[in-house]
């Protein structure tokens, strides 16, 4: 969420979701059906609050952190340990929030805004997956396999149910898909702001540093602002390609999350 967002009364809307299966009208995982697989255990942002994650064949405790003080990890692995313990978790992370880079595995926590003057040049490259020609659209299936550690298998089934929300917007060279992003969509925050919703976001490896992701992801901005988004948060894996491009581009820095098994 927007930092201006965390509110109080936003605290209060989660808990009384909290283990009743619904989403909030604004969080993101809406966008895909079901129910809400997610509920809190206990605590409060300020002491750090546990919550389960349970996806039927297997569940999560995540112990999540919001400070930037001294936090005794020994105490926070044993607290996870005891919940995880307790309501039958396979899994027990912790998820830390803090404004430095921490040991684990980092992601950058990245804000782009969509301001005038900040608009970003769509490329005539980028085709809609939808509006390829029938023989370059039946290679989506193979590059979502291809790139299916990076969520395009469960994108490309999405999109075979017809359950997207928006376009996904493609690179072709060589007759194939060889690079996605998407799908393009927004919805407003808790505050009634409207903000772009994060995407898949890939390029096959024997395509990389051409400068695919780059019109890809240039291209999406474009999307965001002609769509009337205010701004995207994005988490990127730290020094990763993807971190390395928004850095570039630009974005600000709010924050890193760091997970630790426990």
């Amino acid at each position: 969420m927007h930092p201006d967002t965390i509110t109080p009364d936003l605290w209060k809307q989660v808990i009384a979701v909290s283990g009743t299966g619904r989403f909030l009208p604004h969080d993101k995982d809406a966008r895909w059906g079901g129910t809400k697989a997610e509920k809190v255990l206990g605590g409060t942002p300020e002491a750090g609050a546990a919550t389960l994650l349970d996806r039927g064949h297997r569940r999560t405790v995540r112990l999540h952190l919001y400070d930037d003080t001294d936090t005794d990890l020994d105490q926070a692995f044993d607290q996870a340990a005891k919940l995880a313990a307790e309501f039958g978790a396979e899994r027990a992370v912790l998820v830390r929030l803090t404004s430095d880079a921490q040991p684990g595995r980092c992601c950058r926590i990245q804000l782009r805004t969509f301001a005038p003057g900040t608009e970003t040049p769509a490329d005539d490259g980028v085709i809609e997956l939808a509006h390829l020609p029938a023989p370059v659209r039946t290679t989506w299936p193979i590059f979502a396999e291809e790139l299916a550690g990076e969520g395009f298998a469960f994108l490309a089934s999405q999109e075979q149910a017809g359950a997207l929300d928006g376009p996904v917007l493609t690179v072709v060279a060589d007759g194939r898909v060889i690079g996605a992003i998407g799908p393009m969509a927004t919805r407003p925050d808790p505050a009634g702001r409207v903000r772009l919703l994060p995407q898949y976001f890939g390029v096959l490896p024997a395509y990389r540093g051409h400068g695919h992701g780059r019109t890809l992801w240039r291209a999406a901005m474009s999307w965001g602002h002609r769509s009337g988004a205010a701004y995207q948060l994005l988490q990127t894996e730290l020094d990763g390609a993807s971190d390395r491009l928004c850095c570039g581009e630009g974005l600000d820095t709010l924050g890193f999350v760091t997970t630790l098994d426990v």
